[in-house]
């Protein structure tokens, strides 16, 4: 399969998941450029953060025509996560493949148990 078709493919099922869900940035991007693209992870994960920005602004612009925003929490949680993006990308640096990967991993499953009993 070409690798145009794959980026594709990884767009449309991250963007709609994103739609959806709310989620599908880092979740499907970063291991399907991993797998199936051979992306390294650090080349993987500033990837999908890069892509998560215009993927969110599309889902957001349906979301806010149906009114479902809550203001005060997007400035509060916009302005925190401005601030931890930019300490998480320069510790991103700092790691190993492997030690992204793991911490990745892990924080997933946790993510999906605590899912599970919200």
């Amino acid at each position: 399969m070409k690798k145009g078709l794959l980026y594709g493919i990884i767009g449309l099922a991250s963007g709609f998941l994103n739609g959806i869900l709310g989620a599908g940035g880092g979740t499907v991007i970063v291991p399907a450029l991993e797998r199936f693209l051979d992306v390294p992870p650090h080349r993987a994960h500033a990837t999908a953060i890069s892509i998560i920005l215009p993927i969110s602004m599309v889902s957001s612009f349906f979301y806010f025509k149906k009114g479902m925003f809550e203001i005060k929490s997007i400035l509060i949680i916009a302005i925190a996560g401005v601030v931890g993006g930019a300490g998480g990308a320069k510790f991103l640096k700092k790691l190993s493949g492997k030690t992204i990967r793991t911490a990745f991993a892990i924080s997933m499953i946790f993510v999906g148990i605590r899912m599970l009993w919200i």
